[in-house]
Protein backbone atom coordinates (compact mmCIF):
# COMPACT_ATOMS: atom_id res chain seq x y z
CA UNK A 1 0.00 0.00 0.00
CA UNK A 2 1.12 3.41 -0.64
CA UNK A 3 2.64 5.23 2.88
CA UNK A 4 0.32 7.37 5.11
CA UNK A 5 2.57 9.84 4.60
CA UNK A 6 2.34 10.60 1.29
CA UNK A 7 -1.65 9.92 1.15
CA UNK A 8 -1.29 13.32 4.01
CA UNK A 9 0.89 15.32 1.90
CA UNK A 10 -0.81 14.49 -1.43
CA UNK A 11 -4.56 15.62 0.32
CA UNK A 12 -2.18 18.46 2.36
CA UNK A 13 -1.22 20.01 -1.52
CA UNK A 14 -5.15 19.29 -2.23
CA UNK A 15 -6.41 21.42 0.24
CA UNK A 16 -3.79 23.99 -0.54
CA UNK A 17 -4.81 24.50 -3.80
CA UNK A 18 -8.70 24.29 -3.29
CA UNK A 19 -7.71 26.99 -0.50
CA UNK A 20 -5.22 29.47 -2.70
CA UNK A 21 -6.57 29.12 -6.16
CA UNK A 22 -9.31 31.41 -6.76
CA UNK A 23 -6.93 34.20 -5.48
CA UNK A 24 -4.20 32.85 -8.08
CA UNK A 25 -6.64 32.01 -10.61
CA UNK A 26 -7.90 35.65 -10.97
CA UNK A 27 -4.86 37.37 -10.22
CA UNK A 28 -3.86 39.80 -13.20
CA UNK A 29 -6.73 39.11 -14.77
CA UNK A 30 -8.47 42.32 -14.04
CA UNK A 31 -11.28 40.55 -12.22
CA UNK A 32 -12.79 40.98 -8.54
CA UNK A 33 -11.45 38.78 -6.10
CA UNK A 34 -14.00 36.40 -5.08
CA UNK A 35 -14.67 36.68 -1.74
CA UNK A 36 -14.97 33.20 0.32
CA UNK A 37 -13.61 32.09 -3.05
CA UNK A 38 -10.84 29.47 -1.02
CA UNK A 39 -13.52 28.19 1.48
CA UNK A 40 -16.30 27.51 -1.04
CA UNK A 41 -13.70 25.67 -3.18
CA UNK A 42 -12.71 23.79 -0.13
CA UNK A 43 -16.37 22.62 0.68
CA UNK A 44 -17.28 21.85 -2.84
CA UNK A 45 -14.11 19.67 -3.09
CA UNK A 46 -15.42 17.86 0.05
CA UNK A 47 -19.07 17.64 -1.59
CA UNK A 48 -17.64 16.14 -4.42
CA UNK A 49 -15.35 13.84 -2.86
CA UNK A 50 -18.60 12.30 -0.79
CA UNK A 51 -20.61 11.86 -3.70
CA UNK A 52 -17.22 9.90 -5.12
CA UNK A 53 -17.11 7.94 -2.19
CA UNK A 54 -20.65 6.79 -1.91
CA UNK A 55 -21.50 6.74 -5.57
CA UNK A 56 -18.54 4.64 -6.24
CA UNK A 57 -19.20 2.11 -3.35
CA UNK A 58 -22.72 1.42 -4.90
CA UNK A 59 -21.57 1.07 -8.15
CA UNK A 60 -18.11 -1.12 -7.30
CA UNK A 61 -19.69 -3.25 -5.16
CA UNK A 62 -22.63 -4.07 -8.12
CA UNK A 63 -19.44 -4.83 -9.85
CA UNK A 64 -17.45 -6.57 -7.84
CA UNK A 65 -20.48 -8.92 -6.94
CA UNK A 66 -20.70 -9.51 -11.24
CA UNK A 67 -17.15 -10.04 -11.46
CA UNK A 68 -17.32 -12.57 -8.33
CA UNK A 69 -20.16 -15.02 -9.94
CA UNK A 70 -18.37 -14.73 -13.15
CA UNK A 71 -15.47 -16.76 -11.94
CA UNK A 72 -14.99 -20.46 -11.43
CA UNK A 73 -13.96 -21.92 -7.82
CA UNK A 74 -14.88 -18.46 -6.09
CA UNK A 75 -16.45 -18.36 -2.28
CA UNK A 76 -20.23 -19.05 -2.48
CA UNK A 77 -21.02 -15.40 -0.77
CA UNK A 78 -18.09 -14.17 -2.77
CA UNK A 79 -14.73 -12.69 -2.13
CA UNK A 80 -14.43 -10.62 1.08
CA UNK A 81 -15.52 -6.91 0.61
CA UNK A 82 -14.07 -3.70 1.85
CA UNK A 83 -15.75 -2.07 5.17
CA UNK A 84 -17.63 0.21 4.06
CA UNK A 85 -17.07 4.26 3.65
CA UNK A 86 -20.35 5.44 2.82
CA UNK A 87 -22.05 6.44 6.00
CA UNK A 88 -18.73 8.70 6.57
CA UNK A 89 -18.84 10.10 3.49
CA UNK A 90 -22.38 10.93 3.74
CA UNK A 91 -22.30 12.84 7.50
CA UNK A 92 -18.95 14.23 5.43
CA UNK A 93 -20.83 15.99 1.94
CA UNK A 94 -23.73 17.03 4.43
CA UNK A 95 -21.53 19.32 6.69
CA UNK A 96 -20.04 20.82 3.61
CA UNK A 97 -23.54 21.45 2.12
CA UNK A 98 -24.58 22.86 5.17
CA UNK A 99 -22.01 25.30 5.23
CA UNK A 100 -22.14 26.29 1.70
CA UNK A 101 -25.90 26.81 2.48
CA UNK A 102 -24.42 28.81 5.35
CA UNK A 103 -22.73 30.81 3.23
CA UNK A 104 -25.08 31.48 0.87
CA UNK A 105 -27.03 32.78 3.77
CA UNK A 106 -25.00 35.07 5.14
CA UNK A 107 -24.08 36.61 1.59
CA UNK A 108 -20.80 37.94 2.65
CA UNK A 109 -18.73 34.58 1.15
CA UNK A 110 -18.51 33.96 5.03
CA UNK A 111 -19.43 31.48 7.08
CA UNK A 112 -22.71 32.67 9.56
CA UNK A 113 -22.01 33.26 12.72
CA UNK A 114 -24.78 30.37 14.20
CA UNK A 115 -26.97 28.32 12.20
CA UNK A 116 -29.30 30.36 9.90
CA UNK A 117 -33.09 30.72 9.71
CA UNK A 118 -34.61 28.49 6.99
CA UNK A 119 -35.87 31.45 5.57
CA UNK A 120 -32.71 32.92 4.90
CA UNK A 121 -31.05 29.79 3.36
CA UNK A 122 -34.24 29.48 1.30
CA UNK A 123 -34.18 33.24 0.52
CA UNK A 124 -31.23 32.59 -1.85
CA UNK A 125 -31.28 30.49 -5.44
CA UNK A 126 -27.38 28.73 -4.00
CA UNK A 127 -29.03 28.15 -0.38
CA UNK A 128 -31.77 26.67 -1.15
CA UNK A 129 -30.11 24.31 -3.87
CA UNK A 130 -27.32 23.43 -0.93
CA UNK A 131 -30.04 22.47 1.71
CA UNK A 132 -31.65 20.41 -0.38
CA UNK A 133 -28.30 18.48 -1.00
CA UNK A 134 -27.34 18.46 2.74
CA UNK A 135 -31.02 16.43 2.79
CA UNK A 136 -30.35 14.33 0.01
CA UNK A 137 -26.85 13.07 1.88
CA UNK A 138 -28.87 12.79 5.34
CA UNK A 139 -31.08 10.65 3.26
CA UNK A 140 -28.43 8.66 1.67
CA UNK A 141 -27.06 8.26 5.27
CA UNK A 142 -30.44 7.10 6.65
CA UNK A 143 -30.36 4.30 4.14
CA UNK A 144 -26.90 3.23 4.64
CA UNK A 145 -28.04 2.75 8.53
CA UNK A 146 -31.04 0.74 7.18
CA UNK A 147 -28.69 -1.46 5.86
CA UNK A 148 -29.92 -0.88 2.39
CA UNK A 149 -26.60 0.96 0.97
CA UNK A 150 -27.88 0.96 -2.55
CA UNK A 151 -30.73 3.13 -1.79
CA UNK A 152 -28.51 6.41 -1.76
CA UNK A 153 -27.99 6.26 -4.84
CA UNK A 154 -31.52 8.05 -5.42
CA UNK A 155 -30.94 10.86 -2.78
CA UNK A 156 -27.62 11.12 -4.41
CA UNK A 157 -28.62 12.45 -7.73
CA UNK A 158 -30.94 14.06 -6.47
CA UNK A 159 -27.53 15.62 -5.19
CA UNK A 160 -25.92 15.88 -8.37
CA UNK A 161 -28.93 17.23 -10.34
CA UNK A 162 -28.84 20.26 -7.89
CA UNK A 163 -25.29 20.87 -8.48
CA UNK A 164 -25.75 20.90 -12.10
CA UNK A 165 -28.60 23.20 -11.55
CA UNK A 166 -26.65 25.33 -9.26
CA UNK A 167 -24.24 25.62 -12.17
CA UNK A 168 -26.60 27.57 -14.29
CA UNK A 169 -27.54 30.34 -11.85
CA UNK A 170 -29.00 32.86 -14.96
CA UNK A 171 -31.60 30.36 -16.20
CA UNK A 172 -33.50 27.72 -14.74
CA UNK A 173 -34.71 26.30 -17.86
CA UNK A 174 -30.99 25.87 -19.80
CA UNK A 175 -31.87 22.33 -19.79
CA UNK A 176 -29.24 21.11 -22.23
CA UNK A 177 -26.31 23.09 -20.01
CA UNK A 178 -28.14 21.95 -16.99
CA UNK A 179 -28.35 18.15 -19.03
CA UNK A 180 -24.49 18.23 -20.14
CA UNK A 181 -23.11 19.65 -17.08
CA UNK A 182 -25.18 16.68 -14.91
CA UNK A 183 -23.70 13.66 -17.35
CA UNK A 184 -20.21 15.18 -16.72
CA UNK A 185 -20.62 15.37 -13.63
CA UNK A 186 -22.05 12.28 -12.48
CA UNK A 187 -18.94 10.79 -15.42
CA UNK A 188 -16.57 12.39 -12.98
CA UNK A 189 -17.83 10.85 -9.90
CA UNK A 190 -18.05 7.33 -10.90
CA UNK A 191 -14.40 7.44 -12.51
CA UNK A 192 -12.61 8.64 -9.46
CA UNK A 193 -15.18 6.32 -6.81
CA UNK A 194 -15.13 3.38 -8.64
CA UNK A 195 -11.56 3.43 -8.55
CA UNK A 196 -11.47 4.27 -4.96
CA UNK A 197 -13.67 1.33 -4.41
CA UNK A 198 -11.72 -0.91 -7.23
CA UNK A 199 -8.56 -0.47 -5.64
CA UNK A 200 -10.06 -1.14 -2.20
CA UNK A 201 -11.79 -4.20 -3.25
CA UNK A 202 -8.75 -5.88 -4.90
CA UNK A 203 -6.36 -4.86 -1.46
CA UNK A 204 -9.28 -7.54 -0.18
CA UNK A 205 -9.08 -9.63 -2.51
CA UNK A 206 -5.19 -10.07 -2.38
CA UNK A 207 -5.66 -14.09 -1.43
CA UNK A 208 -7.60 -14.42 -4.89
CA UNK A 209 -5.16 -12.54 -7.28
CA UNK A 210 -7.06 -13.81 -10.92
CA UNK A 211 -10.30 -12.68 -9.35
CA UNK A 212 -8.83 -9.04 -8.13
CA UNK A 213 -7.33 -8.59 -11.77
CA UNK A 214 -10.71 -9.66 -13.58
CA UNK A 215 -12.13 -7.07 -11.23
CA UNK A 216 -9.80 -3.52 -12.57
CA UNK A 217 -10.40 -5.43 -16.01
CA UNK A 218 -13.91 -4.55 -15.67
CA UNK A 219 -13.38 -1.32 -13.89
CA UNK A 220 -11.17 -0.35 -16.63
CA UNK A 221 -13.86 -1.45 -19.25
CA UNK A 222 -16.20 1.19 -17.99
CA UNK A 223 -14.01 3.95 -17.41
CA UNK A 224 -13.16 4.31 -20.48
CA UNK A 225 -16.91 5.30 -21.55
CA UNK A 226 -17.05 7.32 -18.76
CA UNK A 227 -13.67 9.08 -19.90
CA UNK A 228 -15.38 9.37 -23.65
CA UNK A 229 -18.56 10.94 -21.83
CA UNK A 230 -16.60 13.54 -19.49
CA UNK A 231 -14.98 14.65 -22.89
CA UNK A 232 -17.78 14.43 -24.65
CA UNK A 233 -19.99 16.96 -22.22
CA UNK A 234 -16.69 18.94 -21.24
CA UNK A 235 -16.19 20.17 -24.63
CA UNK A 236 -19.68 21.14 -25.45
CA UNK A 237 -20.06 22.49 -21.78
CA UNK A 238 -16.91 24.77 -22.72
CA UNK A 239 -18.16 25.88 -26.53
CA UNK A 240 -21.26 26.87 -24.85
CA UNK A 241 -19.46 28.95 -22.17
CA UNK A 242 -16.43 30.37 -23.38
CA UNK A 243 -17.15 33.76 -25.19
CA UNK A 244 -13.81 33.87 -26.95
CA UNK A 245 -10.68 31.77 -27.59
CA UNK A 246 -8.40 34.88 -25.38
CA UNK A 247 -10.69 34.10 -22.73
CA UNK A 248 -8.84 30.81 -21.71
CA UNK A 249 -5.65 33.10 -20.73
CA UNK A 250 -7.53 36.36 -19.99
CA UNK A 251 -9.71 35.19 -17.29
CA UNK A 252 -9.53 32.69 -14.24
CA UNK A 253 -11.91 30.11 -15.17
CA UNK A 254 -10.40 30.53 -18.50
CA UNK A 255 -6.93 29.93 -16.65
CA UNK A 256 -8.65 26.96 -14.42
CA UNK A 257 -10.14 25.55 -17.22
CA UNK A 258 -6.91 25.07 -18.40
CA UNK A 259 -4.99 23.89 -15.58
CA UNK A 260 -7.75 21.36 -15.24
CA UNK A 261 -7.40 20.00 -19.26
CA UNK A 262 -3.39 19.17 -18.73
CA UNK A 263 -4.46 17.31 -15.16
CA UNK A 264 -6.98 14.93 -16.99
CA UNK A 265 -4.01 14.35 -19.82
CA UNK A 266 -2.13 13.55 -17.21
CA UNK A 267 -4.88 10.76 -15.76
CA UNK A 268 -5.42 9.83 -19.30
CA UNK A 269 -1.78 8.99 -19.32
CA UNK A 270 -1.64 6.98 -16.02
CA UNK A 271 -4.75 5.07 -16.96
CA UNK A 272 -3.42 3.88 -20.19
CA UNK A 273 -0.19 2.53 -18.47
CA UNK A 274 -2.11 1.18 -15.44
CA UNK A 275 -4.14 -0.61 -18.10
CA UNK A 276 -0.22 -1.61 -19.97
CA UNK A 277 0.54 -3.16 -16.76
CA UNK A 278 -2.56 -5.12 -16.77
CA UNK A 279 -2.31 -7.02 -20.06
CA UNK A 280 1.07 -7.37 -20.16
CA UNK A 281 1.30 -10.40 -17.53
CA UNK A 282 -1.82 -11.68 -16.08
CA UNK A 283 -0.10 -14.71 -14.52
CA UNK A 284 1.74 -12.71 -12.06
CA UNK A 285 0.98 -9.53 -11.87
CA UNK A 286 0.83 -8.76 -8.20
CA UNK A 287 -1.36 -5.59 -6.53
CA UNK A 288 1.90 -3.48 -6.11
CA UNK A 289 2.67 -3.63 -9.57
CA UNK A 290 -1.19 -2.59 -10.26
CA UNK A 291 -1.21 -0.05 -7.64
CA UNK A 292 1.88 2.29 -8.46
CA UNK A 293 0.00 3.48 -11.99
CA UNK A 294 -3.26 3.55 -10.27
CA UNK A 295 -2.28 4.96 -7.25
CA UNK A 296 -0.91 8.46 -9.58
CA UNK A 297 -4.15 8.27 -11.41
CA UNK A 298 -6.08 8.64 -8.14
CA UNK A 299 -3.97 11.30 -6.97
CA UNK A 300 -4.89 13.10 -10.45
CA UNK A 301 -8.47 12.44 -10.14
CA UNK A 302 -8.59 14.26 -7.10
CA UNK A 303 -6.94 17.56 -8.56
CA UNK A 304 -9.21 17.36 -10.77
CA UNK A 305 -12.36 17.25 -8.48
CA UNK A 306 -10.25 20.31 -6.90
CA UNK A 307 -10.15 22.05 -10.07
CA UNK A 308 -14.23 21.28 -11.05
CA UNK A 309 -14.88 22.79 -7.53
CA UNK A 310 -12.44 25.87 -8.48
CA UNK A 311 -14.40 26.13 -11.70
CA UNK A 312 -17.66 26.23 -9.37
CA UNK A 313 -16.36 29.36 -7.04
CA UNK A 314 -14.44 31.20 -10.25
CA UNK A 315 -16.69 33.79 -12.02
CA UNK A 316 -17.90 32.64 -15.86
CA UNK A 317 -16.08 34.65 -18.33
CA UNK A 318 -17.50 37.65 -19.94
CA UNK A 319 -17.38 38.54 -23.79
CA UNK A 320 -15.26 41.72 -24.82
Amino acid sequence: MIPAALVTACVGVLVAVALTGTDVATGGTGEVRIPGGGVTTLLRSVLFAALCVQLGEVAGRRLARDVSRSLPDTPANGPRQPPEWAAGAALAGMTAALALASMAAAGDGRLAAGLPELSEIYATREGLLAFCEANGFLLAALCVFLRRPTWAAAPLAGVLVAEALRAHPENYTQALGVGLTLVHLACTVLWTGGLVHALRTMRAWHGEPGAARALLAAYARRAFWLFVALCGTGTASTLRKLPSVWSLTSSAWGRTLLVKLAVVGAVALCALVARRVLMRDRTRLTYAQVWRPTAWELAALGAVLVLSALLTAAPAPRAG
